[in-house]
């Protein structure tokens, strides 16, 4: 008797611990989420160890529930099956008397934790590439607590875990308990099925879903042909800055295609900053070499009337080299000499570093970025995000 009474004192204390570090957690998580003048905390120390980085992944939630309030959930359930035999002599938390063996259940759930705990480590450093050392340490305080818990003189592990499925049968045999449990169950499931449709709470998951359109198709359905993306006439311009060679500049340009497509009294006009010492003075290292040419080439086509065209297939196709982008010219039916012969001429050698100059001199210096007026916003958002941007600075539905 005495055992357990010292076995139930120290996982109520490991179990308050591990509460409070998920209280942490989740303001981590609501932080890096929702806040966005929050600075990094106090777990974020380099690209590695990095408990902000992983809170804004999508796996760090499951059914639309942040995994911190689901680490708050499972303390809280042990807090509650270590007073059970004390709440069950009150007539209000009378139904507490089919948990019959709490210990069993904490060390079942203990064990049970720490195998998904597993799961996620091996997700976070061979996935996301990264740690999150509060999480790290509520995987440990799991496994401790599922160790005191279980009696290993009798039945241990098999015996927790065959003691909790036997009790929970028992207990559903009463009619009166079957029908709160059914009721309990389609609650969590109705709760659970808002929080997975609405991302209420996982914003970065929405985000990702929200990409998903731009990212996987192989082909631009938003593409058009010509000089022109927008009104012609439109009084609100965005600017894109980009480069061929950066990967979420090509998701970018299928927003802002699409941007151009929903909205009106908007025109979209593209601006090169490419990340290449080629032709970008300001750069001290290698970067994406070969976006120096193929900007050299877009505006040779816009000569020709085809730089939306060519545009976006420089970014699907991502030409290795002038041969290749020449091939792709030829394919949508430039002339491919004159074109040669433009995209090598000093005027658009000349006009490739006036964009860069131009840039840099209004402080953008990376890709993409999107300005409107003096309105500047560098990176990629999510397209009802870019889609209310331009709205709040005079574009139009359609």
């Amino acid at each position: 008797m005495e055992n357990i009474r010292m076995k139930k004192i120290v996982i109520f204390i490991l179990a308050l611990i591990g509460f409070l570090t998920t209280i942490e957690l989740a303001k981590v998580y609501y932080d890096a989420n929702f806040n966005p003048y929050a600075l990094s905390s106090f777990c974020t120390v380099n690209e590695f160890i990095d408990c902000d980085g992983i809170a804004r992944t999508t796996e760090s939630q499951f059914f639309g529930i942040p995994l911190a309030y689901w680490g708050m959930f499972l303390y809280a359930f042990m807090f509650l099956m270590l007073i059970a035999d004390k709440l069950k002599n009150i007539k209000l938390f009378k139904f507490m008397e089919v948990f019959k063996n709490p210990l069993d259940y904490i060390g079942a759930l203990g064990i049970i934790s720490f195998t998904i705990s597993m799961i996620l480590l091996c997700i976070s450093l061979f996935e996301i590439g990264k740690l999150c050392i509060l999480c790290a340490f509520t995987y440990i305080l799991n496994l401790l607590i599922g160790l005191i818990a279980i009696d290993f003189k009798n039945g241990g592990i098999i015996k927790s875990f065959k003691q909790s499925v036997t009790d929970f049968f028992d207990a559903v045999k009463n009619k009166a308990y079957l029908i709160a449990f059914i009721a309990v169950m389609l609650a969590a499931g109705a709760g659970l099925t808002y929080t997975t449709v609405t991302m209420k709470f996982a914003p970065q998951v929405k985000n990702a879903k929200m990409f998903n359109e731009f990212v996987k198709p192989k082909h631009n359905k938003y593409a058009v042909s010509g000089n022109t993306l927008g009104d012609e006439n439109a009084k609100v311009v965005l600017y894109s800055y980009t480069d061929y060679r950066c990967p979420i500049c090509k998701v970018n340009e299928r927003m802002i295609h699409k941007l151009a497509k929903d909205l009106k009294n908007i025109r979209i006009e593209h601006k090169n900053l490419p990340l290449d010492m080629e032709c970008n003075k300001y750069l001290t290292q290698p970067f994406h070499e070969g976006s120096c040419t193929m900007a050299r080439y877009a505006l040779a086509a816009k000569k020709q009337g085809k730089f939306w065209d060519i545009d976006n297939l420089f970014f699907e196709k991502q030409p290795a080299d002038e041969a290749e982008m020449l091939k792709i010219a030829e394919e949508i039916g430039l002339n491919v000499e004159q074109l040669k012969k433009d995209a090598n001429s000093p005027e658009i050698k000349q006009e490739v570093l006036k964009e860069i100059d131009e840039a840099y001199k209004q402080g953008i210096n990376a890709t993409p970025t999107s300005k409107i007026g003096n309105d500047v916003y560098v990176g990629i958002r999510a397209y009802t995000d870019l889609k209310k941007w331009a709205i709040e600075n005079g574009a139009e539905k359609r």
